[in-house]
């Protein structure tokens, strides 16, 4: 397959285009972030990249706290309404008729319509140009109990998410395997008796 060559850029696909929720004092803010992703497992580590002229990187950087939430198929006009206008401007929760609710680690509050969210305490930040990374340890992990099997594991295809992709927003679909089917060994057939 022929390749045409461009120059470095951000088409890095899919991305979740997450609703970041932070507060300071009593102002609470959401906005949408794409870059961000998990860094490390043991402990859990997460960054988010924010510009400095956004509304929430000051809250954040005060507060160094933050939730990611993770946006549902019915979530998706908030997340891009919540990316396009600033929260120094119109309360993004009322607006959006979103429910703020409170996370169980942090101050920030959490997206009650949200199936998933991650509660994140800020331990470094890196400046990296048009962008200032807040890297942080996930210290709490919040699940819709409706994403939860009868033996409590979680069923992630439940909490019907979305990717982002090059400006586009798209509902995730068909799972085309788990984590080592590429190497799992074929479960024999039971035998007739």
């Amino acid at each position: 397959m022929a390749k045409i060559h461009w120059k470095g850029s951000t088409l890095l696909a899919p991305v979740p285009p997450a609703l970041v929720t932070c507060a300071r004092g009593e102002e609470k803010n959401i906005i949408t972030i794409a870059w961000t992703g998990i860094l490390n497992s043991q402990p859990p580590k997460t960054y988010i990249s924010v510009r400095p002229t956004r509304h929430s990187y000051e809250m954040i950087s005060d507060s160094r706290e933050f939730a990611i939430n993770l946006t549902s198929k019915s979530l998706v006009r908030a997340a891009d309404w919540c990316g396009v206008y600033t929260g120094a401007k119109v309360d993004k929760f009322a607006r959006c008729h979103l429910t703020p609710e409170p996370a169980s680690e942090i101050a920030a509050p959490l997206i009650a319509e949200s199936p998933l969210a991650l509660e994140c305490r800020v331990t470094d930040t890196v400046d990296l140009g048009s962008h200032t990374m807040f890297i942080a340890d996930i210290v709490a992990v919040d699940a819709d109990e409706s994403l939860l099997d009868a033996d409590g594991k979680l069923c992630i295809d439940r909490a019907d998410l979305v990717s982002y992709a090059h400006g586009d927003y798209y509902e995730l679909g068909k799972r085309l395997g788990k984590f080592g089917f590429s190497v799992a060994k074929k479960k024999k057939p039971a035998k007739k008796s």
